[in-house]
Order: C-alpha cells, then structure tokens, then sequence
C-alpha cells in the first residue's frame, strides 16, 4: 500500500507565461546563515501535498486540520485544480479521530485508513488499520498492529501481514483466514520483506493479488541461518535494552526466499520452482490473469531472469535474460501493455534506455537511444501510443520530461530544458504536475498537459526567494575538471566577497557511491546552505563527481566493480592536488568531508592523500565493506573469499598508520544501516597506530542522526566548530594574502 502523508502547504503566486515555468534568479545580500536558521527550518521550501492519481482526470490529497487534530481525503479536478468533493473527513468517523495515509480499492469506492504508526525499519511500518466503504460511510477495523493492508481487486477482501504471516479478512462476513502460520521473528517471514531486501531492493510487500482475485503470490523468508546482529539501546531507563535482528553481512549467508502461491478458493498453498537463483526482488502479475512474472538474481547480481509462472499448475518459463559483466539493476519500470507486451529498460547498450518486448520475450524495438541516460519512465499511454520518461539528453547535471512513441518516433521535450524537472502524471497520463528548479530558482510547481503545455503555476516559493535576497548567498559554479583521463562534473562555491588575489581553504564535499550524483542542476538542500555558511567564513567548497557515480552511462558508473573505494579516492586525492594549483587556493589548507559511503571515503583519502588532505570529516562512514550487507556490497565487490584484496585493499582501517592530519569521525549508535561497529573499529586502528582524533557518538541514533531534540544542530555545530578550528577560517584575516 503506499503511504500518502501531508507536508506543509502554503499557496503563492508568480506572474508567469503560458508556455513554461518561469525563472528568476537568487539575488545575493548581506546577512549571513547561521546553523540555527537551517535546522528550524528557515529555509525549508513550500511543498505540493503528496497527491494521488485517481481515475479520470482527478487526484486526492490528504488534508490535516492539526489545530482540530482531524484529516480528510478530498478529490480534486486536474484541469481545474479545484477541489470536487471531500471524499471522507475524519470528523464525521467516530471510531477513528484522524488518520495518516490511505489508499483506494481499483474502481475507488472503498479506502483504507491507517493510524498509529510504529517504525521497523527504515521503509516499514505497523500501524492500525481501517476500511472505508465510500457509498454506505461504514468504517470496520481491518486489524491492530499490521503491515501493508491491501484490497483485492474483487473488492471482496484484505491481505495484510502480521507477526511475520499473511492474513486476508473477508469484508463481506468480517472473518478471517490465516494464510500461513509458520511466521516467527528472527527466524520466518512471510508476505513482507527481511531486513536487506527493505533497504537494499526498496520494498516491504512481498505478496501480490492476481487480477482476478482468485490467487496471492508471496514471498517466504527463512532467516534461520542468517548471522544475528544486536544492537544496543540506551534510553531512560535504568537498564538499556537491545535490538536484535537478522543482518547479512558481506560473504555470510542469506535468508533462503522461496515463492508460493496461494489458491484462495482452495485455500491452498504451492511452492514454486525458479530452477537456481540467490534473490527474488520482484513480483508482479501480467495482463493475463493466471501468468505473475517473477524476477530472479544470482548471488553476484548480474544475471537476471524474468519467469513467467502459471498460477493453475505452478509451471514456469523463462521470458527475459538479462546480463553483464558487473552487475545488472533492479528497478521497478517493468509495464504490461493491453496486448501484454512489456516495457523495459536496461544499460546494455552501454547507457540507460527504454525497449519493448513481445510476451513471448522477443525484442519489437529500442525506443529511446544516444549517449545519455533514461532517469525515469514515467507510463505508456495506449490510446496515443506514447511513452514518459525523464533523462538526462540536456546534459548530465539537468533532467527533463520528455515523451516518445513506442515505435520511437516524435519525440518531444514537455518541461523546461534546464535544471531539474521530474513529472508527477495523473493515472490516465493526460496531465502532469512538473517539479522544477535549479541551483539558483526554488522549486515551482506547474500543471502541464500530456502534450507540454504548461496550464497553471500551482506553487511557487517566492516568497523563500525574496527572504534569501538578504543573505549573502554565493552561487555554484558549474564546470568540469579533467582527471584520470575524465571530465568530470563538478560545482564550486566561493565567498561572496571572493578575492583572486588572496588564497582560500578548500573543501571538499563528495559521496561518491555507484551511480550517484552530488553535482546537479538543482535547489538547495540543508547541506547547500551549511556550505554558503562556511562559505561565508573564507572557505571555498567544491563538489566532483568521479569515476563511479551515475548517469554518465555504463562503463563510467561500473569502472569501480570490485575495487570500492580505489578509482574513486584516486580522483578526490587528483582533483584536489589540481585544484591546489590555482592561485587562490591555500594548499595546505585543503579538507574533505562526507556521509556514509562519502564519510567511506572521506577517511579513505586523508589517510591515502595525506600529503594533500589536512582535515576530514567522515559521518556515519562505512570503514570495511565485510561489516556492510550482502546485497549492497557484493553487487560491486563480489564476496569477501573471492575478492579479499579488493575489500581490504581498500578499507580505510587498514591504512590509520597514514593519519597526519585532523580528523572527526561521527556516529549515531542506534545505526541499523552501517554499524557503529565500523567507526569503532576505525577508532581501534587509529589507537593501535597512536594517532590523535576526535570523535562523537550520539546515542540511539540511526543512520540519518535526526531523532531527538537539536540532534542535527548539535551535529553541524560540531562540525562548523571543528572546520573554523582547523582550517583557519574564523575571520577574513586568517585568508592569506598573496605576496
């Protein structure tokens, strides 16, 4: 089910023309940011509610009356942008005061509520949930404590999961069938995903109804032999507690996923036979009613298989095989046709594209191609016969909405050509809501017809855009730098009042992961705004994007595969020696900072360019890939015994000895992502080898380090704190002055 919440909600307006979203650019002032104004949220963009696409040319929101603490669900007209009608208003429920999400049942006559959300993880929640018949107004609880409610398309019932089982509850006589009884934490799930597959393959359902009702594909995990990780949990109390969970770590033993199918009329459950494979990531049933396609991966991830499964008798038959010398992408674009030929996209010709396959796994035709990536498909119209899809064809740093015909004919950008732009289309693709900004416009939020032309400005951020007209804000600079034989994308960010003539500390942002992308053509994070402020202390802070990250097709993205940490620390330590050629950069002032697989390599390089790196700052940083996950890791490195050399080679813990200069590793203790197990290790190294660090923990944080009051203040403060101390940016005379 997908979960649809409120963000805020103000409504501004732009004078705007009638063909695209109109542009203005940030002017610069005098006041300067502070840490405080970024984490109270000074300056937080106005966002459009999260909408959903119903039937026709309408969408729903879900409104909150916090004052009143109640919710509602109203249906809005996409040409006019006018709200219909209030669909059901928690106000006039008695059993239920306000609620979180909703979703519908296909024809939209039925809803389900949730409420009293609990987290388990980072993508799944239990929750209390309702249904809602729209017509009678009757509202029944479909279960307490439940995970991912879904209608079948009959609308006769509910599957949901609970206590690692599957359930479905008959609307009509309120009873209820258990599916499976086997489910028990730690060690059986089914009907959801484990832990690995919930981050690593993005989904928690794991069961799909059959078009007809008559049959639900699940997925079965058994965690029996998966290594147990425990973590533990301060709290208030007098006695911490620990979280236990199921964690496969790199080169160590995977749930085993077996898939069934249930009859429902039968009340009876078939395994199904997938011949050899390690993952099953994806289920989903075709246009025809008894055949569910199911996705399969080896261990190494790089070939892939699409079944085609027979729900009557269980039997299969192989419909795609997909391939590559490195690894091969699970993404979620593959789309049925009405004659039950499927979209589908893949690298294979060395960049991301869009193709069209028969059913019966033939190709009929490639339908977008040229050097630069598909980013997105958006839906196939079949009345126009014409594709969505966003990319990257105006270069690598902007996205747009472009549409195509399926034999990939007349195609047409329909959003702005620079920046970012990224489509929000209604169900039946006759409109969209456009998303566009840049590095120097908030974002604006437009309504546009299938066919590129833009109806109405719905939100704009004008009034953000005057406010930061009196900050001294610097621009990015786009460019390019040459190293190791690539140009590669980079930003750079200089003090307001930038002097040629005087020299200035560097440094560095970067993640730098397999296919990411730090260097875009768009607004603002809470990052951006740190760096304007250190910008505004004397710092210049640059951004590069080497070799690894993405849309810059295949080869550029998997030159990194079984060497993490190697070509692109070896473009940092470059770009930092080149750019420490420039006359106003102070060379032996040149730092480096990074979260995650960025805090990875953060610590990489000032250990392996220590004679150019003098600071770092390394967050939440992975130290070993053998501590990280199975799916991840072994997507790039393979395992641990058959890749030794490339996990240790590059693992910062083995190199502390090289520590010269200063450096802050962070950790939130709580990290159910990447272990604190990794900065305490690195935090061992770094004594064994007797090198001076600094060090903070903060305690039952995750991987993010937000929960709790100030905790991101009190983070960035420390970081601020450490920069000014070490890169001697405090005040203007500190910057040094040529000659």
């Amino acid at each position: 089910m997908k979960k649809i919440f409120i963000l805020a909600a103000i409504s501004l307006f732009i004078s705007c023309d009638n063909t695209k979203t109109p542009t203005a650019k940030i002017q610069t002032g005098t006041k300067e940011i502070t840490v405080e104004e970024i984490w109270n949220g000074a300056f937080r963009t106005n966002r459009m509610n999260a909408l959903n696409s119903m039937n026709g040319d309408f969408y729903s929101l879900l409104n909150r009356d916090r004052d009143a603490g109640t919710s509602s669900v109203d249906k809005y007209s996409y040409e006019t942008l006018e709200k219909v009608v209030t669909i059901v208003d928690s106000k006039n429920l008695k059993r239920l005061k306000s609620f979180s999400s909703y979703s519908f049942n296909n024809d939209e006559t039925k809803l389900i509520l949730g409420t009293n959300f609990k987290q388990v993880y980072r993508r799944s929640f239990k929750g209390t949930y309702y249904a809602y018949d729209i017509a009678s107004k009757k509202l029944s609880l479909i279960g307490k404590g439940i995970q991912e409610p879904t209608f079948s398309p009959d609308n006769k019932k509910v599957a949901y999961a609970k206590d690692n089982n599957l359930y479905i509850k008959n609307l009509q006589n309120n009873s209820v069938l258990q599916v499976t009884k086997d489910g028990k934490t730690n060690s059986i799930i089914n009907g959801t995903t484990d832990w690995v597959y919930e981050e690593e393959f993005a989904f928690v359902r794991a069961y799909e109804w059959s078009n007809d009702s008559k049959f639900i594909a699940f997925l079965r995990f058994d965690e029996t032999n998966v290594p147990q990780f425990s973590m533990d949990i301060v709290g208030k109390e007098l006695y911490p507690s620990q979280q236990v969970f199921k964690y496969p770590k790199a080169g160590e033993k995977n749930a085993k996923v077996s898939l069934h199918m249930y009859n429902v009329n039968g009340n009876a459950t078939r395994k199904v036979s997938l011949g050899a494979y390690e993952y099953i990531p994806r289920i989903q049933w075709s246009n025809t009613n008894n055949v569910l396609v199911a996705t399969t991966l080896n261990r190494h991830q790089n070939d892939l298989k699409l079944y085609k499964v027979n729900a009557s008798n269980v039997s299969t038959s192989l419909l795609l095989n997909e391939k590559d010398a490195a690894y091969v992408d699970v993404k979620d674009d593959l789309t049925f046709l009405p004659d039950n030929s499927f979209i589908w996209t893949s690298e294979k010709d060395g960049f991301n594209h869009i193709y069209h396959y028969g059913f019966n796994g033939k190709l009929i035709n490639q339908i977008t191609k040229g050097p630069w990536e598909v980013t997105n498909y958006y839906g196939y119209n079949p009345t126009k016969k014409t594709v969505y899809y966003q990319s990257v064809e105006n270069g690598s740093i902007n996205r747009g909405v472009y549409s195509i015909g399926l034999d990939g004919k007349n195609k047409k950008l329909l959003s702005n050509e620079d920046g970012n732009n990224r489509a929000s289309f209604s169900k039946n693709l006759n409109y969209f809501i456009n998303t566009h900004s840049t590095t120097e416009i908030p974002p604006i939020y437009s309504l546009y017809t299938a066919e590129g032309e833009m109806k109405e400005v719905v939100k704009d951020n004008g009034d953000l855009k005057t406010k930061l007209a009196d900050y001294k804000m610097s621009p990015k600079e786009f460019s390019t730098i040459r190293i190791n034989g690539n140009d590669l994308n980079m930003w750079m960010i200089k003090p307001a009042d930038f002097d040629e003539n005087k020299e200035y500390p560097l440094l560095m942002f970067q993640y730098s992961g397999p296919g990411s992308q730090q260097v875009a053509n768009r607004w603002n994070g809470s990052n951006d705004y740190w760096h304007n402020m250190l910008a505004q202390k004397g710092i210049i802070v640059v951004c590069i994007d080497g070799r690894g990250t993405g849309l810059k097709g295949r080869d550029f993205k998997k030159v990194t595969q079984k060497e993490l940490g190697k070509f692109e620390v070896e473009d940092q330590i470059a770009a930092a020696k080149k750019l420490a050629e420039r006359s106003y950069i102070d060379k032996n002032n040149i730092g480096i900072w990074g979260w995650s697989y960025g805090g990875f390599m953060s610590t990489n390089c000032i250990l392996k360019g220590s004679d150019i790196f003098s600071t770092a700052i390394a967050v939440a940083p992975v130290t070993s890939w053998r501590f990280y996950d199975t799916v991840y890791t072994e997507r790039y490195m393979q395992t641990p015994q058959e890749n030794a050399s490339g996990y240790d080679d590059n693992s910062p813990i083995n190199y502390a000895d090289k520590l010269k200069g200063n450096y802050l590793i962070v950790h939130g203790s709580g990290d159910d992502n990447v272990h604190v197990q990794n900065t305490m290790r690195m935090v061992n190294a770094l004594i064994e080898a007797n090198k001076p660090f600094d060090q903070a923990i903060y305690p039952d944080r995750t991987h993010g380090i937000f929960r709790g009051k100030n905790t991101r203040l009190h983070l960035y403060k420390k970081m601020t704190s450490f920069i000014e101390e070490n890169m001697n940016s405090k005040k203007d005379n500190d910057i040094k002055i040529k000659g």
